[in-house]
């Protein structure tokens, strides 16, 4: 003969909502931790960010990035792969951005406005 306690069942489901609502809170007590900042939760406090990136091919960047704050900052210069990523170089920052990740010349936009007037003149001509 089976016996069931009657509020057994329920009282199963109300430990299993228990358990569900800890582990958002658990992982919000981890993000916060010491431990959980080590697994990333230093990056969002502009430790790092990107200064340039330069595609090679589809599966190939050079990227520079700075890392660290004040006196510490560095720039590392990283080869990336779909593989693997590589420090190329590490230097002092130098400005807001390299001279080369800037394009010499005009702009796209007023290139383009420059062929514009001049097929105007060739088509009222």
């Amino acid at each position: 003969m089976p016996s069931s306690v009657p509020g057994q069942g329920l009282s199963s489901l109300l430990w299993f909502i228990a358990v569900l609502a800890l582990i958002p809170l658990a992982l919000w007590l981890f993000k916060r931790s010491p431990a959980g900042a080590r697994f990333g939760g230093g990056a969002g406090q502009g430790a790092m960010r990107t200064v340039s990136s330069l595609s090679l091919s589809p599966n190939q960047r050079v990227v520079t990035v700075e890392v660290g704050q004040g006196d510490e900052r560095r720039w590392l210069i990283l080869g990336v792969t779909t593989s693997s990523i590589n420090t190329l170089h590490s230097m002092a920052p130098q400005g807001d951005a390299p001279a080369a990740a800037q394009a010499p010349g005009p702009a796209f936009a007023q290139l383009l406005a420059g062929l514009r007037r001049d097929k105007g003149a060739d088509g009222a001509a």
